[in-house]
């Protein structure tokens, strides 16, 4: 079985290296921008500042053959399976990220650029998908 992913933009963030990134938003995570390709504008036409999204990005640097890690590094802590974690290193390294959008710049047609609060991913980060957060949603950070 096979699928076939589109990115819709990228990531702008002062993040570069892995090393810099901290493993939650709420951890330090500097605003950042979701540059939008300008195919897909018409997807933002209804967001707003000030509105929660779920940002899904593709974790491109992330190791996808690991499948057990000690949760947040610790290696105190026991072996636990990816899917029981929320580490990028996974067989489909897909990132899930909560932010608001501070402001939103672009004109339809042209590339927009949706500056957040605090996302973890790095720069050049490729994004998959946003979706609303919905009142019923849980914190997902």
């Amino acid at each position: 079985m096979t699928a076939e992913l589109r990115f819709v933009g990228l990531v702008e963030s002062s993040l570069a290296g892995k090393d810099e990134a901290p493993k939650q938003a709420d951890e330090g995570a500097p605003p950042a921008t979701l540059r939008i390709a300008a195919e897909y504008t018409a997807c933002c036409e209804g967001l707003h500042a000030g509105d929660e999204v779920l940002v899904l990005t593709w974790l491109d640097r992330a190791d996808r053959d690991v499948q057990a890690v000690h949760p947040r590094g610790d290696t105190s802590r026991p072996l636990t399976g990816v899917f029981a974690t929320r580490a990028p290193v996974r067989p489909n390294p897909i990132g899930l990220h909560r932010v608001e959008i501070v402001a939103i710049s672009g004109a339809p047609g042209e590339p927009r650029a949706l500056r957040v609060d605090a996302l973890e991913a790095l720069d050049g980060t490729p994004i998959l998908d946003l979706k609303p957060v919905l009142a019923s949603d849980a914190r997902v950070r």
